[in-house]
């Protein structure tokens, strides 16, 4: 039984490593360059260029400041620049290599102006640092395959794209508990609002203002079909699908790298990344507002929301199949490759079927139940994304991406609103709470994952490397 059991589970988690499980001391599969001439200006400036703009999509796409930084000095270090300082900002690359004490060292910058979500970019350079890594291609060639990667268009339509966000507003009302009407409103506000922020962003407005449009879009239409419910002979609860609408537009927040990057010792990337999600919030928030007042002028008032999230048994297969059509439609939106989509798929399953049985079968808070459902999507989560080659970092956000505390935001505000301040704020501490802990759980699991899957091949030193070493030590 033991040996079957063993079979799963290296079935289950594969032989591969993640790219960033493999940038450890001497893990370079072919022998690395010899040392640049400190002397020859344009290939140390090439080297550093490539390692930049590796590093520059990395970080759009949401990786740790630690992460990316460790394989920017990896990829440095495959060309012969072993004595690279990295400095890893929330929007700024700088890379410097030193040429000794008597010459000035060479130094490149790089700045992310872009923030689009894009999981295929990310899993092609990815596949490109391996490539790096394992065949030791020329850095002109290199920098070709990276251009060619930040110029490809979507691999997706933007209609699919779309379409795939109101899949995921749907099956996040179903896992709030809400019926057909509920998925279909969801469905329909969500493709308004990717619609309306997409044409917003190409004329360059802040993301911000184009949060308040989401916050305020996705409340509109529950609010007008809640208003002639009666009218239409229908019942529906708005505050199902004003939740879905905000879990959209929080998905496209880095919750997870902010919190990452200040556990892991990248403090000030992590403050920069967490002021702008809470301003991202803020937005949402805003127009939530907006829409609520607007709403009370034309004599349309929502009910209150009670406290109350308790469900029956029969419905857990429900909201776990919910959650994970979710993450898996998440990941699509986000144009992820065919291979992440049932991997994400299984991600939300573990997620959504871990928060419901914590919350149904022990009764425990909601800030403990999503942290442990976090921690085993990145654990789980990361060893299946080893086994199909992707990034863990898909997994790990297409997993929690159901669990975000959309309904929370939603009842602090209407609180705030509805002169309940105290309750109002206790929500709002509450998706905080819960936000901190799917992010640190998440980074938890991955830790695990990375030890777990740690390269056991570990080829001789160079023997300049170990020279100099040797001169360091002394």
């Amino acid at each position: 039984m033991r040996e079957y059991i063993g079979r799963a589970l290296r079935r289950l988690t594969g032989t591969s490593q993640a790219t960033i499980d493999t940038i450890e001391p001497g893990s370079i599969m072919v022998s690395p360059r010899k040392p640049i001439d400190r002397f020859d200006v344009a290939a140390i400036t090439e080297v550093l260029d490539l390692a930049t703009k590796i590093g520059a999509v990395l970080l759009d796409s949401g990786t740790a400041a630690v992460d990316t930084q460790s394989q920017i000095k990896f990829v440095a270090g495959v060309y012969g620049l072993a004595d690279v300082d990295v400095d890893v900002t929330y929007n700024t690359i700088v890379v410097s290599a030193r040429r000794g004490a008597t010459l000035p060292p060479i130094t490149t910058m790089e700045q992310v102006y872009y923030r689009s979500m894009d999981f295929t970019r990310l899993a092609e350079v990815d596949r490109l640092i391996r490539k790096i890594r394992d065949t030791g291609i020329t850095p002109s060639t290199a920098h070709r395959l990276v251009d060619a990667i930040i110029t490809a268009p979507h691999p997706y339509r933007y209609s699919i794209a779309t379409a795939a966000w109101g899949v995921m507003a749907s099956a996040i009302g179903v896992l709030l508990g809400g019926h057909v009407l509920v998925a279909v409103l969801a469905f329909v506000s969500t493709v308004v609002t990717i619609t309306v922020n997409r044409k917003l962003n190409r004329i360059g407005t802040p993301v911000f203002f184009q949060q308040v449009m989401g916050g305020f879009i996705a409340v509109v239409p529950a609010a007008v079909v809640y208003g002639n419910a009666e009218r239409l002979g229908i019942t529906i609860a708005p505050s199902q699908v004003i939740a879905a609408g905000i879990v959209v537009l929080l998905s496209g927040l880095s919750l997870v790298g902010s919190v990452q990057d200040a556990i892991t010792g990248a403090p000030i990337t992590g403050v920069a990344r967490f002021f702008e999600l809470l301003l991202m919030t803020g937005g949402i928030i805003a127009g939530v507002g907006i829409a609520l007042r607007g709403l009370e002028i034309t004599g349309i008032y929502l009910p209150t929301i009670t406290t109350s999230t308790a469900f029956d048994a029969v419905e857990i297969p429900a909201r776990v199949a919910a959650g994970a059509v979710a993450a898996g439609a998440y990941a699509l939106g986000c144009y992820a490759q065919r291979r992440a989509l049932p991997v994400a798929f299984l991600g939300g399953l573990i997620g959504s079927g871990v928060v419901v049985a914590v919350t149904y079968f022990l009764s425990v808070g909601d800030v403990i139940a999503n942290g442990v459902a976090a921690a085993c999507v990145g654990l789980i989560g990361g060893l299946l994304a080893r086994r199909a080659l992707v990034p863990p970092l898909v997994v790990a956000v297409a997993g929690i991406t159901p669990l975000l505390p959309g309904l929370a935001v939603y009842r602090g505000l209407y609180g705030i609103l509805n002169e309940q301040t105290l309750e109002g704020f206790t929500w709002v501490a509450s998706a905080l709470a819960v936000g901190c802990a799917l992010a640190a759980g998440v980074t938890l699991g991955e830790f695990v994952a990375r030890t777990m899957r740690r390269p056991r091949f570990t080829p001789p030193h160079p023997e300049w490397l170990l020279r100099r070493r040797l001169s360091a030590r002394e």
